[in-house]
């Protein structure tokens, strides 16, 4: 078997696995890839200020997260490339888990901000619902989870399938059904 085959599964496994260790196993903002979500963010409120205020602050958060999965789906069905789209959504995952962390911190408002009003903070205490924030924080956060670990799958397992077959392993069971014997005498 030849290995070479399988270099960019293998990359994009392990750059996808790496994005959510770093993001919600060390609990961490992923370097780089988090100054880009931010500029995304911010964009979110420009793009979207003449629409009012609440919208202007959802989409902030919302373009973060909305930008890598739309991005995922782009080439999910048009370009027919799995291994971007899986490694897309890994990427949406961690926005997911940036924005939990945002959500999460409006009662205490205690994230350095770039400048501006804290989102999350204006929109709950806006509805007076400020105390809901960690139980959407925590749903954002599983969310962004089971998508993650869905967008790994969607590497990892048409990768460990294709190395399974390519060891000559196939099926582990073959079910041989019945064969007909057809008579050779036209019908009356």
């Amino acid at each position: 078997m030849d290995w070479r085959a399988y270099w960019k599964p293998l990359v994009a496994g392990a750059a996808g696995l790496g994005l959510l260790w770093v993001a919600f196993v060390m609990d961490r903002r992923v370097p780089l890839l988090s100054m880009f979500d931010l500029g995304i963010h911010e964009l979110g409120h420009l793009i979207t200020r003449p629409f009012g205020m609440v919208v202007s602050f959802i989409m902030g958060s919302g373009l973060q997260v909305l930008v890598p999965f739309g991005l995922a789906v782009y080439f999910w069905l048009w370009q027919r490339d799995r291994l971007s789209s899986g490694l897309l959504m890994c990427w949406g995952a961690t926005a997911m888990q940036d924005v939990s962390v945002y959500i999460a911190d409006a009662p205490y408002r205690s994230i350095q901000l770039i400048g501006g009003t804290h989102d999350w903070w204006w929109l709950l205490g806006r509805w007076q619902r400020i105390e809901w924030a960690d139980e959407i924080a925590r749903g954002v956060w599983v969310t962004g989870l089971v998508l993650g670990l869905a967008g790994l799958g969607v590497i990892v397992v048409p990768f460990a399938k294709q190395v399974w077959d390519a060891m000559g392993r196939g099926p582990a069971i073959r079910v041989a059904g019945p064969t007909r014997v057809r008579d050779p005498r036209p019908p009356a």
